[in-house]
């Protein structure tokens, strides 16, 4: 049988087709409210450890640079002592005080150099220490948040796994609605369902009042929504309104005023006959 043509249905099709989408979009929506915060807190974690190991990795840098630099300094250590022995071993075959006094001076600079050298070492190995600690804390932090990371992850799969077979029967049952509506119809629903905050793109008059922002529709309208003639949206939260009947929902039927009337009528005629006759009994 050939499919029939989405621009073909009638208005009163159109709205009927759109609802029972709605109605599928909304089972999904229950479906992924299961999840709860599981999602985001995965979400949250993953970025958490990702800055973690970020972190960690340019710590062990800063240490790799610190070690780096010690290294450097305990070679222009040894090259120091070396200059000095050679100086003085130099000092014993001068000839006049000024060689002398050269001589001296460049011992003296070359001690001057393994003491600052020592120095900018003993501040670095106190750096290592102090980004060792800092590791250390990051690194157990680290395994905190992936052994969370693990257990939320646990939790979600095992919940997707539950409500994955009828969530794909939903979503199927959807895209079949969907091939059945118009394309533009079908982008205004989903711009509308996407701006609401409670995810119904489409909704029926409830107690004369939008379903879903709860404002009074005038009775003109509601006779036009109920003729089915043409797509009407809420003036006031823009969805688009059908009659319950169309949307399959059986209300409670409203009394009829003059009914009200009658049944009051009787019932204040039931009172007095009674009353008339308590007020003879009394007198017998």
């Amino acid at each position: 049988m050939a499919k029939k043509d989405p621009t073909d249905l009638s208005v009163e099709e159109r709205l009927k087709t759109l609802y029972q989408l709605q109605t599928a979009l909304s089972a999904i929506d229950e479906k992924k409210a299961l999840r709860g915060e599981l999602p985001l807190e995965v979400e949250d974690l993953e970025a958490e450890i990702e800055g973690l190991t970020t972190r960690i990795e340019r710590i062990e840098n800063e240490i790799g640079e610190f070690e780096r630099a010690i290294s450097q300094k305990k070679g222009e250590i040894i090259e120091a002592q070396a200059n000095v022995e050679r100086y003085k071993g130099q000092l014993d075959l001068v000839r006049n005080n000024r060689e002398y006094d050269t001589l001296s001076k460049e011992i003296e600079y070359q001690t001057l150099e393994i003491e600052l050298c020592n120095k900018k070492i003993n501040e670095a190995e106190k750096r290592i220490e102090e980004k060792q600690e800092e590791l250390a804390q990051n690194r157990e932090v680290l395994e905190e948040k992936q052994s969370d990371l693990e257990l939320k992850r646990g939790e979600l799969d095992e919940i997707i796994e539950e409500t994955r077979a009828e969530e794909d029967r939903l979503k199927d049952k959807a895209h079949d609605y969907e091939s059945k509506i118009e394309p533009r119809l079908l982008t205004s629903f989903k711009r509308i369902r996407k701006n609401a905050r409670n995810g119904l793109g489409i909704v029926y008059v409830q107690r004369d009042a939008c379903g879903g922002c709860f404002n009074k529709i005038p009775p003109q309208r509601q006779l036009d929504i109920k003729m089915h003639k043409k797509i009407i949206v809420c003036e006031y939260c823009g969805r688009i309104l059908i009659d319950p009947e169309l949307a399959g929902v059986k209300l409670d039927k409203p009394v009829n005023p003059e009914e009200k009337k009658t049944r009051k009528r009787t019932t204040v005629r039931k009172t007095s006959t009674s009353k008339k006759s308590t007020d003879a009994n009394d007198m017998d």
